[in-house]
């Protein structure tokens, strides 16, 4: 399974978050990953939340893929144990699954400063 998500950055930036969840309009639901991208300290975090409790922030990247004003495209691909994660075709991280169930993982919300083209 793959979600591609294909945006522009806004001119000035401050952050997006990207979160794929079992039910978008509960605040209490499981969260399977969300990353939060920070333009202010050039940051992509990864986390989850299960049973209502969130667990420890994953910070390494090897680099940071977005620019105000510039399309991308985010891959999130569901490999055997992990999310991996590609921006315009580059790998930036991989998060190993928390949720044990995927197919709960049914919405997937988008919030902050971008404009999305296109999600697939």
């Amino acid at each position: 399974m793959k979600i591609s998500v294909m945006g522009m950055v806004h001119s000035q930036p401050n952050s997006f978050i990207l979160s794929l969840t079992s039910n978008s309009l509960d605040p209490e639901t499981d969260v399977g990953l969300e990353v939060t991208v920070s333009f202010r300290d050039r940051s992509v975090v990864r986390n989850a939340k299960v049973s209502g409790k969130w667990g420890k922030e994953e910070k390494n990247i090897p680099y940071f893929p977005f620019t105000p004003m510039q399309h991308f495209k985010m891959e999130i691909l569901c490999e055997h144990q992990q999310f991996r994660v590609q921006v315009d075709g580059q790998q930036l991280f991989d998060f190993t699954y928390r949720v044990q169930q995927l197919q709960k993982l049914t919405a997937l919300k988008i919030i902050g400063d971008i404009r999305l083209t296109k999600v697939v």
